[in-house]
């Protein structure tokens, strides 16, 4: 009886979660089937969006884009970790490389991504690289800053007492500096993941002939508005679940910090 009392409470804490979600759809379709301060033109019935949704998956057409879409934030996003992880490390750790690069990293990570797809377009022309190249730009930022924060914000009594007891200064970093760092860097990653997702989607309606964005932008421009708002839905989808299983993958990765503090309390 226990046991179905909390299956129970879960189920009713996930619903109450979402019944939100689940109201604004319902004023939705009520509002669209009856004309109440909206154009079913421009604001077709949820319903609908959904019956032609299920359609383009049916067909395969929404597969096709939606994996092109998702390798471009994929390569962009992989590759802005390779470069931001090691470099914010860098720079979190060396207070002298700091000072030189600081200047320079504010007045580019202060620069609209988009407003750089033009440059980027003239170096690449309109090919993969171009894109690969603006989502990496965008995803770059969020990580290398929450890295350098990471390292920065180490409690300094670790540190101490880990060069009391004679602690070199690469195993100090090893043991003490990265571990601390690593949850800032995860939130970095979130950070980068939902930027990526965001940035192939503008830069596919700007330069593009396949994609999400594309699709998108050709139904907007079609004035097919129930095929536009089921592109959007889709998006909202791929948002939610990667932030979902980043920041379960987070949890995960750092229960030992949950541990930690229940044994000190």
């Amino acid at each position: 009886m226990n046991e179905k009392h909390k299956i129970l409470k879960k189920i009713f804490k996930l619903a109450y979660k979402w019944l939100a979600v689940v109201c604004f759809f319902i004023l939705w379709e009520i509002a669209s089937r009856l004309e109440l301060l909206v154009n079913p033109l421009f604001l077709p019935p949820f319903t609908k969006i959904v019956k032609v949704l299920w359609g383009m998956v049916v067909s395969g057409g929404l597969w096709r884009h939606l994996s092109i879409s998702l390798e471009r934030s994929l390569f962009g996003f992989i590759a802005s970790l390779v470069i931001a992880i090691p470099l914010g490390l860098a720079i979190g750790w060396s207070k002298k490389l700091e000072n030189f690069l600081n200047s320079l990293l504010q007045v580019f990570r202060n620069t609209p991504t988009l407003a750089l797809l033009p440059v980027f377009i003239m170096f690449f022309g309109i090919t993969e690289t171009s894109k690969i190249v603006v989502i990496f730009w965008g995803s770059f930022w969020g990580v290398l800053l929450n890295s350098i924060s990471g390292v920065q914000n180490v409690d300094p009594q670790l540190i101490r007492a880990s060069r009391s007891m004679g602690t070199s200064s690469l195993r100090l970093f090893c043991t003490v500096i990265f571990p601390a760092a690593l949850p800032s860097i995860f939130t970095g990653m979130r950070m980068a993941a939902t930027s990526s997702v965001v940035i192939v989607i503008a830069a596919e309606m700007i330069g593009a002939n396949r994609g999400l964005g594309y699709q998108l932008n050709f139904y907007r421009a079609n004035y097919k508005f129930t095929e536009m708002y089921a592109y959007i839905f889709v998006m909202a989808i791929i948002g939610v679940t990667l932030n979902y299983v980043l920041e379960k993958a987070e949890r995960n990765s750092f229960r030992w910090r949950d541990s930690s503090t229940e044994l000190a309390k």
